[in-house]
């Protein structure tokens, strides 16, 4: 298996653990209050704002690794993180706990004839994700 290869199976498991550890997590947020999901966010903020230095020492050797593979200008300014860039994906979480809860929200209700009521509510559809390129 070549490099690249290598890096593509890694990157594939990566993936799929981070998406079975967000289906299990959407388990427990599904019942979560809004002030424990909105404590959770800003905890995700304030972790990526403590985080920054590693993230950009990590980023660093993703651009240096771009550009030794000759990828284009374009390429390489959507790869870069920088302290603006991880400021507005802290604010971006923030912003999303300020926001009103939409989960329960009745979007409509009616009643059949017969007497059965129906009610079309708001549930949990997912996690949230950031992605950069």
């Amino acid at each position: 298996m070549n490099k690249a290869e290598r890096i593509s199976s890694e990157t594939q498991v990566l993936m799929l653990g981070i998406g079975q550890a967000a289906r299990s997590a959407a388990r427990v947020l599904a019942v979560a209050s809004t002030d424990r999901k909105n404590t959770a966010l800003i905890a995700a903020a304030n972790a990526l704002r403590t985080a920054t230095p590693a993230i950009l020492a990590a980023n660093a050797q993703d651009i240096a690794a771009a550009k030794s593979a000759d990828r284009p200008a374009s390429f390489i300014d959507r790869l870069l993180l920088d302290d603006k860039r991880i400021e507005a994906i802290a604010k971006g979480l923030e912003d999303i706990a300020a926001l009103a809860d939409p989960v329960g929200t009745v979007l409509a209700e009616w009643t059949r004839p017969n007497g059965l009521k129906f009610q079309r509510v708001r549930v949990p559809l997912g996690v949230i994700g950031i992605i950069y390129e």
